[in-house]
């Protein structure tokens, strides 16, 4: 009789097991809750996000949140939790996620906010927009606005200038110490910065990246190691030159 595939197995294998909501439902108080049990309770398997939304939705009222991607996000970033997309694992389709077991990353300490004069003040600077700047081009969306990548209203929140790790001790009073952020680019902060080291995230920049992009950096290594890739996928050492 033969064993029975473990699901490190089964992912080698490119076999997906896909998880399933429970009869009873998922009647957790807040998004980040259901979101995270539904996790849990399919630890190794393929979670959609149509269930995912399904999930999130509340039990009474039942209405979508529009804002589920960021709780998912925080899940990762702020509770520690290995939850894999397309952007890490090949094999899973977009809109496909799996929480590989249910061990959490040590964290960094609890996160300052800045008091309510200062984070109105930071609004007041920001024109109450978005300040995020990629290629000196500002954000720009502004509270209630839909974003147009993620779909859902917009919320500025609060983010340090510095990362947390390293500065953790940000003062609440100084504007200069804070800026405002959409929930997509606080998910980008989050996620390009180590919260432990305070450094660039090289591997959640890969993960982010396009499959060109991957390809370009895949080469850079290979080149850098000494290195090369053959016609046929192999890879080998370089000669000598």
């Amino acid at each position: 009789m033969s064993k029975k595939k473990s699901s490190s197995q089964e992912e080698y294998l490119g076999k997906k097991i896909y998880g399933k909501i429970k009869k009873a439902g998922y009647n957790q108080k807040t998004v980040k809750q259901r979101i995270e049990a539904l996790f849990l309770d399919n630890i190794g398997k393929v979670i959609t996000r149509n269930q995912i939304i399904k999930v999130a939705t509340d039990p009474k009222t039942k209405k979508e949140p529009e804002n589920w991607h960021q709780r998912l996000s925080e899940l990762r970033t702020d509770d520690g939790y290995t939850i894999l997309s397309w952007r890490n694992r090949g094999w899973l389709r977009v809109e496909e996620y799996l929480m590989p077991s249910a061990s959490k990353r040590v964290m960094a300490a609890k996160r300052v906010k800045p008091n309510n004069d200062t984070w109105e003040a930071v609004l007041k600077r920001a024109n109450y927009q978005c300040e995020w700047t990629e290629g000196n081009v500002v954000c720009g969306l502004r509270e209630g606005n839909v974003d147009p990548v993620s779909g859902g209203k917009v919320k500025l929140t609060p983010d340090h200038n510095n990362p947390h790790s390293l500065n953790p001790d940000a003062d609440p009073k100084d504007i200069n110490q804070w800026r405002a952020l959409c929930g997509r680019h606080q998910v980008m902060k989050k996620n390009y910065w180590d919260s432990n080291t305070g450094k660039l995230n090289i591997y959640a920049i890969i993960q982010a990246a396009t499959r060109i992009e991957k390809e370009i950096a895949f080469k850079f290594l290979l080149d850098f190691f000494g290195y090369v890739l053959d016609d046929n996928g192999n890879v080998s050492h370089a000669p000598n030159l």
